[in-house]
């Protein structure tokens, strides 16, 4: 309960000072406090056009890290198992990792066009993360474990969830809890960029066009939430399946 009561402490003290910079300066269209980014949000809320941005950027962004997720483990296993597969994938891992992401914006705006740029994004973002991990959960396996189900000629799918899971879990959550924050960051800039209909991007760009720094706050507010959501929610499901029990 003390824990909470000092979260709670901390988050009112910058509240409280968001709201006095935000009288001080006095220019609601340079800073607006909490009190107005709460009644803008309200305002929101209240629209039909809202749930649908929501839905829509959820789905694109949740799809893309889906994915890469899918993928990146699929071919992490195959690089481990297959050294060949790692030599054939290392040229594009490493494109996917050093490249600006602004230029994979503008290639996948002129591919895949607005209504996938997201998707696109969030997979060239979440993939490498991944796939890295993958490959390195699945490397610090313990070879003794390996040489005993060897030995007593474990199944493969034994082996798979008993030895390699254990080994892969820790990796598997680390990257996703970076994977996941980051899946949002460049799925939402891609949207403002691409602009798609039903979409939150698209309301922060359009709050950026008209000045409405109270909605821009809000729609912002949205992000930081979903973001949060999805990344406790995804976490929770990869424990429930990834976490040995004692």
């Amino acid at each position: 309960m003390g824990n909470w009561r000092r979260k709670t402490a901390i988050l009112l003290f910058w509240l409280m000072l968001w709201q006095i910079m935000s009288g001080w300066i006095n220019k609601p269209i340079y800073l607006v406090g909490p009190i107005e980014t709460m009644q803008a949000l309200l305002r929101l809320v209240d629209s039909s056009s809202f749930w649908r941005a929501v839905g829509g950027s959820l789905a694109r962004i949740g799809a893309g890290f889906g994915l890469a997720a899918v993928v990146g483990l699929l071919c992490g296993s195959l690089s481990h198992f297959v050294p060949f597969v790692r030599e054939l994938l290392s040229p594009l891992v490493s494109l996917m990792k050093t490249v600006p992401v602004a230029s994979f914006v503008i290639l996948a705006l002129i591919w895949a066009g607005a209504e996938q740029l997201a998707l696109v994004i969030s997979f060239v973002v979440v993939f490498p993360m991944i796939y890295l991990n993958t490959m390195a959960g699945l490397e610090a396996t313990d070879p003794q474990l390996l040489e005993m189900a060897q030995v007593f000629h474990v199944s493969g799918w034994n082996r798979l969830w008993q030895i390699y899971r254990p080994a892969l879990a820790p990796y598997l959550l680390s990257a996703c809890q970076v994977a996941l924050g980051m899946s949002w960051k460049s799925g939402i800039a891609a949207e403002v960029i691409g602009t798609p209909e039903f979409s939150i991007g698209e309301n922060l760009y359009m709050a950026k066009v008209f000045f409405s720094t109270d909605e821009l706050f809000a729609w912002t507010a949205v992000v930081i939430l979903l973001s949060v959501l999805f990344e406790k929610g995804i976490l929770w499901i990869l424990r429930k399946f990834l976490v040995v029990k004692a």
